[in-house]
């Protein structure tokens, strides 16, 4: 794999090895998780620290994802997230999309290795990284343990008139996510914000 920017430290967490799909065993006992692109895809490792690479915590933990939406499945692993906060899950032996913003999943077809050939082969437009690029231009890298925050998020109305990015500490992007999700009526797929001072 190209342009990997962080490797994830050893792997300590052996207990949750045993019950994960063993092609995200594989992977992981060779490269405990890392982060590519400079942020633009993260994979998470079986270690209990840095808290924002465990994959027991994004599992398991008390702010797991399948406890912050609705959408997701307790026995899904969460093995991955791009630049935004979008995670990727792998439900059998296959991978889904979760859309941060607005909870909708997404049936992606793919195994986690065709997942990975296609994040390698095409990562921006695949790993939909223009948040990131236009950040590392403005701003300069993301740091490890952050994801690019729109402000106001992208599944508003007011973002179609621009958005501001920064960079922030992932989990409470993905917190900030979970509660957006909570306001979003059903029927539009849009939450309207009111921009506060």
């Amino acid at each position: 794999m190209d342009h990997v920017t962080f490797h994830g430290p050893k792997l300590d967490d052996q207990e949750l090895l045993e019950d994960i799909p063993s092609s995200l065993k594989g992977l992981l006992t060779s490269l405990n998780g890392f982060i590519q692109f400079g942020g633009g895809l993260h994979v998470r490792g079986a270690c209990l620290k840095p808290d924002w690479h465990s994959l027991r915590r994004a599992w398991r933990g008390p702010n797991a994802f399948h406890k912050l939406y609705p959408s997701v499945e307790e026995d899904w692993v969460p093995f991955a997230e791009d630049c935004v906060g979008d995670q990727f899950l792998l439900n059998d032996k296959e991978v889904c999309r979760l859309f941060a913003e607005t909870g909708v999943m997404e049936e992606m077809g793919l195994t986690l290795g065709e997942f990975l050939r296609n994040a390698n082969s095409n990562p921006v437009e695949f790993l939909s990284m223009h948040p990131l690029l236009q950040l590392q231009e403005e701003q300069g890298e993301l740091p490890d343990g952050h994801l690019v925050y729109a402000y106001p998020p992208f599944c508003t109305k007011e973002a179609a008139d621009g958005v501001t990015l920064n960079a922030g500490p992932a989990w409470e992007l993905h917190e900030f996510h979970s509660e957006m999700v909570k306001m979003l009526p059903a029927e539009s797929g849009q939450v309207r914000f009111l921009l506060c001072d």
